[in-house]
């Protein structure tokens, strides 16, 4: 059982953070949990797992995870295409009109899915387990496994919101989608590996604590921006520049563990104050859903206080492995 924790705490974390964290799915419905972990959990670990089995790391799991966030909302929920999901009217907000999808809500979805659904959790378990940071969790057997429960979560998930939304896309904007998915998923494996170690020159680093600061305000503008074409836009310029500037710096020495964990505290923690404005929004008069968005909250604080523990006894242990690893695996696997 010791070989599989990992695979298995990301099969919980990945919907947990994705959804419940979030404050999408209210804390009575925690029950429901397992059934989200075929299509989120087994979404992550299938992301994770093809991308360490081609000798690849973050480049391609990114690049997987938009496919992921691409198939999720333009295939199985289609909340991409559905002007009124969940009974929100979304026809007026960035329209482009021949796909039939809005702009500013295509975009949240995909980075939505991207960053918290699929490349937090992933990250977060990978510092929890750094010897096998590198390399598959799963042999061939495992990973086929996992597919075949991801299509079954997709399956379950589609059927559900088909039959209470009373809503299928268009046949376009299904192709549209499932080619947008596919081109992906090409990118992810074109993404060259790495085996030589290659660092970028020595620089500038800032400390911990500022990459959590900037992570957490960086999000914060993400998730407020306005609902409008220079909304967008802003959106698209602050991500772009967000992902440029972490991939700049991880790629130099002295990039540690602190570093990676300050930036999913920065993530973390977003995701469990946006929880409450989601329920001031949809159930300002639900007492259970504020309830659980407080333990949500401080469960997220604990995941992360739990990690800082772990990453310093570590450190302790072996002075300078942290930025060691960090290092080698920048070089050889474009982490």
């Amino acid at each position: 059982m010791r070989r599989f924790w990992p695979v298995l705490v990301l099969l919980v974390l990945a919907p947990w953070v994705g959804e419940y964290l979030l404050g999408n799915v209210p804390i009575q419905r925690l029950p429901f949990l397992p059934v989200l972990i075929p299509l989120y959990g087994c979404g992550a670990l299938l992301a994770r797992e093809i991308a360490r089995h081609t000798g690849r790391g973050w480049p391609t799991i990114f690049l997987l995870a938009m496919a992921y966030g691409v198939i999720e909302a333009g295939l199985v929920d289609q909340s991409l295409f559905n002007t009124t999901f969940e009974g929100l009217d979304q026809r007026g907000v960035t329209p482009v009109p021949w796909l039939g999808v809005s702009a500013y809500n295509a975009a949240a979805f995909l980075v939505g899915h991207t960053v918290w659904s699929i490349g937090v959790p992933i990250a977060l378990v990978e510092l929890w387990f750094p010897a096998r940071r590198g390399s598959p969790w799963l042999g061939r057997f495992g990973l086929s496994v996992t597919f075949v429960f991801y299509l079954l979560g997709c399956w379950l998930i589609f059927k559900e919101l088909r039959d209470q939304e009373s809503f299928l896309a268009a046949p376009h904007q299904l192709v549209v989608a499932a080619v947008t998915a596919i081109v992906l998923i090409a990118l992810g494996f074109l993404v060259p590996r790495r085996r030589a170690v290659v660092v970028a020159a020595a620089g500038w680093l800032p400390m911990p604590w500022l990459v959590a600061a900037v992570t957490f305000v960086t999000a914060g503008l993400h998730v407020l921006v306005p609902e409008s074409w220079p909304g967008f836009w802003f959106d698209v310029a602050i991500v772009s520049a967000s992902a440029v500037a972490v991939a700049w710096l991880a790629r130099r020495p002295g990039w540690s563990d602190r570093h990676r964990l300050a930036l999913l505290a920065g993530a973390l923690l977003t995701y469990a104050w946006l929880g409450f404005i989601l329920t001031l929004l949809y159930g300002p008069g639900d007492a259970v859903r504020w309830a659980g968005n407080g333990v949500f909250a401080v469960t997220a604080v604990l995941l992360l206080l739990v990690t800082r523990r772990v990453v310093g006894r570590r450190e302790v242990a072996s002075p300078g492995l942290g930025e060691g690893v960090s290092a080698v695996g920048a070089g050889q696997h474009g982490r």
